[in-house]
């Protein structure tokens, strides 16, 4: 099994954003409904982020509400958590700002979990990577956090940064959309300095699974309709290769975001990739099966 701080996690986690970042959150049964399936599904390795939704309502505040029902459940997490952003969500990797955000999320969960790796959303260009880096092992060394990942950074980034402090884990988007890692070095010095891969957005934020139909589909609100892939002029280029996974996925008699997971998991053979998104409830178990199948 792949590890993260030598603890032992499934080759799929398990990614909170979705439960409380949009415009009208899923009630909180649902939620924790979906998290306690994760779990049996063997998917222990959560992420989250202290701006994935407003402070009342985000990742710490949902973690909190679910080991206060479940305490039996915080040992068995092995949690990431983003931030160390501005209200703006820009970057701040000063020493403050680094043990601001920590300490905030440690507060928000009230002492009812921990937090095993920490990562800074974004590189601040601003501050030196040396500098952000030596404040999170301050906080290590005080016990506040177990490890520090890097989240979507340049493989000179990662260079730099292991050479400074121990890197854990690095978190960057990876899928049939999102290949780059795999050629740009990332994966490459990740592999040589023996750096798991958190690998986030598998399925394309929804659209690979051929469930969004047109930008219609995506609700108001939704930060989706900011990005580029989602956006009018380049939807229907980006719907003729979703309707080639689909005739591809018919001929394995699965569905697009089997064959698509399945692809990202054969990666572990060569690549330590660790796959982070979201299921539903119901859907979990029995498409950790037919993946399982497809991929065995």
């Amino acid at each position: 099994m792949p590890q993260l701080l030598n603890k032992e996690v499934g080759a799929i986690g398990y990614g909170l954003m979705g439960l409380t970042w949009r415009p009208n959150p899923c009630p909180l049964e649902q939620a924790f409904s979906a998290m306690r399936a994760s779990l049996a599904a063997g998917c222990n390795a959560w992420n989250g982020g202290e701006f994935y939704g407003p402070p009342e309502r985000n990742s710490l505040w949902l973690l909190k509400k679910y080991y206060e029902k479940y305490p039996e459940d915080a040992e068995k997490v092995v949690l990431s958590i983003k931030g160390a952003a501005k209200p703006d969500l820009s970057p701040d990797g000063s020493p403050e700002g680094v043990r601001r955000s920590v300490e905030t999320c440690l507060e928000q969960m009230g002492g009812t979990g921990k937090i095993d790796l920490f990562e800074c959303a974004r590189k601040d260009p601003d501050v030196p990577l040396e500098t952000t880096l030596k404040a999170l092992q301050e906080l290590i060394q005080e016990g506040k956090i177990g490890g520090i990942a890097l989240s979507e950074v340049s493989a000179e980034t990662i260079q730099q940064g292991v050479k400074v402090a121990k890197i854990a884990a690095v978190e960057v988007e990876l899928s049939l959309w999102a290949t780059e890692p795999l050629t740009n070095g990332i994966a490459k010095v990740c592999k040589e300095n023996d750096i798991p891969i958190i690998a986030y957005s598998p399925i394309g934020r929804g659209f690979l699974t051929g469930q969004i139909k047109s930008p219609d589909d995506i609700p108001e609100g939704d930060f989706r309709r900011f990005l580029p892939r989602f956006q009018p002029e380049n939807f229907e280029a980006n719907m003729k290769l979703v309707k080639q996974l689909e005739q591809l996925a018919g001929k394995k008699k699965c569905t697009p975001a089997h064959l698509q997971l399945g692809g990202s998991l054969h990666c572990q053979r060569d690549q330590r990739c660790q796959l982070s998104f979201r299921f539903q409830a119901l859907l979990l178990q029995s498409a950790w099966k037919r993946i399982r199948q497809l991929w065995s």
